[in-house]
């Protein structure tokens, strides 16, 4: 433990001394933002999982489970509903957390200037994340300057030291009653969120709290003593007005960060300005960078001075709003800049970074310096200490000559080439190849139901397959499984788009792909309206006559670890309309690709890495969604459930699916799915595991044709049923169940069981359902 007496930072507000306790920690970025949550003690945290940022929710909810805070953890079913919870919670008077990355932050960007617009207080943590397309879960600053205009104050964190303090900071300056705007709090994804470092850390809950103070008495919609409107209708001339307060009050920050951070660095010692300033007292050539990579260049800069180089380094630990006065100040005797972004603001000639560096300097007449913007390590890509020296060689060759020969450029892209081609992959398949149909398909003329007849088993061997082998898949992934023999019964081609999950990923790490067909990715949200758009475009270009009309074309969507939280509004959205397509689902019972953690689709009492169990906490505290049924409410022409353990019943409904697709409009199938990793079991217990499921009538295997529900296989009938103890107990995630302490969940589960069962098996049975 170090105990510090702390001065005041230059230019900040006269704050006396303070000794504070601190200790030292080992912590990730992540994991300091989870600690310094903890300690703060929000109320509530709305949250949704995305890598790299997961492990905060990841954290707090082992912390939560082990009773070591009270904040109330609630998953969302995405960024943009993470972000009302939050915005709801903040409107209540207590104090918020998120955290998020990448595509989460931009899903939740309409919400952020309605928080802001209104003056609502709260902390968002940005691991921030290459925004796709294409797909990259590596770290650059692509997602943070979307957020640029929000209204957000946004703070900079350097390293996981940075992350912890300006968490506490973003509290203080947030709720300042001259600001009230909410926080954002940045820092590099993996390089930061996942590096660990030396921390010191508080150890008097009693420091954090004066520090904090209590939160302001801010209007709010529950106080029900003085009810007001929050939200009103506001066109011209009023918006402008409502402008200006915002303006002013981020004018009004500019004033209260230094103070607040004056504050906090006679706690810790620790200093934050403004801008961070090294070794630019004398230096001719500089270079602008933001966070991480800011530390790579200041070990370049000492290199570079031991070589008799005058040169320096400028980071903002602040970014909105922006010190253009710091920068001017800091820049004015420079006469070579390089401005290094890692995220280009495509078509003007630089990032945001540049952008707005480039006009604060212009303001100033007494400036000369000449100014060089470089993108660099966009989608994770490494900067070295060799990287900074090169672009600080270029700076300068700048100051030197006063010319500026390549204004802007990118860093450390490698070069095409013409001749090189595209690289040959495995040979693909085409609907030639599946001519000779697995499934003979009648329609019953009583019931309007269809009968499938397969081929033998051995036959479909000859099918070739239209996922390759060689993908990335853990060990006993049920995925591929599944998705073999949905194919197999298929005729004709097949167009199939992926949302993000570990299929996905495993398939198509560029530049190899294990895609036979024709093959699209786009993200969870929109994966169900981005292929119905696909299917609206072929129809209506058939009907044009600039595409041939196909005699069997299926259009395939393929879902699964959770896919159908954040995607469902998009897939009930496409069943609505009755697009001529499939949907699958492939259901692993979480969040999987991204570590697992809890989904809708999770079960009640299961261990996810946000459902985790303690001495405070069971697992999962509320039932999975019933998706089949709900997509049933839709009354589309077919819905089913199937497993991978069960390969006939599975390739009939198949079978069935693409008639249906075909002809009347869209379908729906849920597929009992195996993921040992996160079940936690052997890597060969899919058949026991998925058997034990099925038998204990937890996970149903029916179909609901035009309405109609038929159970395909019934374990009563069989004299097979067991109690859903005889499942939990064969799956690491939910042996704690068995314990006596949890005999109430147990009920719970079995109840439920029992319940939805009995009400599938009276559909089955009823005529009419």
């Amino acid at each position: 433990m170090t105990t510090q007496t702390l001065s005041k930072p230059a230019g900040a507000t006269p704050v006396a001394p303070v000794v504070a306790a601190q200790r030292t920690d080992f912590r990730s970025g992540n994991d300091a933002a989870a600690y310094a949550a903890s300690q703060i003690g929000y109320h509530v945290m709305g949250y949704f999982p995305i890598t790299p940022s997961t492990e905060v929710a990841e954290t707090l909810s082992k912390m939560q489970a082990d009773g070591k805070h009270e904040i109330a953890m609630v998953a969302a079913d995405g960024e943009h509903g993470a972000a009302g919870i939050c915005y709801g919670a903040a409107l209540g008077g207590g104090r918020v957390l998120n955290a998020t990355s990448s595509q989460g932050l931009l899903y939740a960007l309409e919400q952020l200037p309605v928080q802001a617009g209104t003056r609502v207080p709260m902390v968002l943590n940005v691991a921030a994340r290459a925004v796709s397309g294409p797909l990259d879960i590596r770290g650059d600053h692509s997602d943070i300057y979307y957020a640029l205009n929000t209204g957000w104050v946004v703070l900079c964190a350097r390293d996981p030291q940075a992350v912890y303090d300006l968490n506490f900071a973003a509290v203080k300056i947030g709720e300042h009653a001259d600001v009230r705007l909410p926080v954002i709090v940045v820092y590099d994804g993996f390089f930061t969120s996942h590096q660990k470092r030396r921390i010191s850390t508080f150890t008097d809950p009693e420091v954090i709290a004066t520090f904090l103070g209590k939160r302001p008495d801010f209007p709010s919609p529950l106080d029900l003593e003085h009810p007001a409107t929050f939200g009103a209708y506001m066109n011209d001339p009023d918006l402008i007005n409502n402008k200006v307060q915002l303006s002013e009050a981020m004018e009004a920050a500019r004033r209260v960060i230094p103070e607040v951070l004056g504050e906090l660095e006679a706690l810790t010692g620790r200093s934050y300005p403004m801008l961070d300033s090294y070794r630019m007292e004398d230096a001719t050539a500089a270079t602008v960078m933001m966070n991480s990579a800011a530390e790579t260049a200041k070990e370049a800069a000492d290199l570079l001075r031991d070589r008799g180089e005058l040169v320096g380094v400028l980071s903002p630990n602040v970014l909105r709003p922006f010190p253009a006065d710091e920068f001017r100040a800091a820049l004015r005797g420079v006469k070579g800049v390089m401005i290094g972004d890692r995220a280009d603001s495509y078509g003007a000639g630089g990032g945001n970074l540049s952008l707005e560096v480039r006009a604060a300097i212009q303001a100033d007449p007494e400036n000369r310096s000449r100014v060089l913007s470089r993108i660099y390590g966009l989608g994770g890509k490494d900067f070295y200490t060799a990287d900074a020296e090169d672009l600080f060689a270029q700076a300068i060759e700048t100051a030197k000559s006063g010319v500026v020969s390549v204004p802007f450029a990118y860093h450390g892209a490698t070069p095409g080439s013409a001749e090189r081609g595209a690289r040959p992959g495995l040979p693909p398949v085409t609907g030639a190849d599946f001519t000779e149909p697995m499934a003979q398909i009648s329609r019953d003329a009583t019931s309007g139901k269809l009968k499938v007849v397969l081929e033998p088993v051995w036959k479909m061997t000859s099918v070739p397959k239209r996922i390759a082998p060689g993908h990335g898949a853990c060990p006993g992934c049920g995925a591929f499984p599944t998705l073999n023999q949905f194919f197999r019964v298929l005729t004709g081609d097949v167009v199939v788009l992926f949302q993000t999950g570990c299929a996905m990923v495993v398939t198509t790490g560029y530049p190899s792909t294990a895609h036979r067909i024709n093959y699209i990715h786009n993200l969870f949200q929109n994966g169900a309206a981005t292929l119905g758009g696909l299917v609206e475009m072929y129809y209506e270009r058939v009907r044009r006559g600039e595409l041939p009309e196909s005699k069997d074309l299926t259009f395939v969507m393929v879902s699964g670890d959770g896919g159908m939280d954040i995607g469902m509004g998009a897939a009930l959205g496409a069943a609505h309309r009755n697009h001529k397509m499939i949907i699958i689902e492939y259901d692993n019972q979480g969040y999987m690709n991204t570590g697992a953690q809890l989904s809708y689709s999770t079960p009640l009492g299961h261990r996810t890495s946000t459902s985790e169990v303690g001495g405070a906490l069971p697992g999962k505290r509320y039932h999975h969604k019933d998706t089949p049924q709900l997509f049933a409410a839709c009354h589309v022409p077919y819905v089913f459930t199937a497993s991978e353990g069960y390969a006939e019943d599975l390739m009939r409904k198949a079978a069935k699916a693409q008639w249906y697709a075909q002809r009347e409009g869209l379908v729906y199938g849920k597929i009992y799915s195996f993921c040992p990793l996160n079940w936690r079991t052997e890597d060969n217990a899919a058949e026991d595991v998925l058997q034990a499921g099925i038998d204990s009538c937890f996970f149903p295997l029916y179909e609901v044709e035009h309405g109609h529900t038929t159970l395909t296989y019934d374990p009563e009938a069989m004299g097979r049923r067991i109690p859903v103890t005889n499942w939990l107990k064969l799956m690491g995630k939910t042996r704690h169940l068995l314990k006596p302490e949890y005999a109430e969940f147990i009920n719970g589960v079995q109840g439920e069981t029992d319940r939805r069962w009995a009400r599938i098996k009276a559909l089955s049975e009823h005529p009419l359902l």
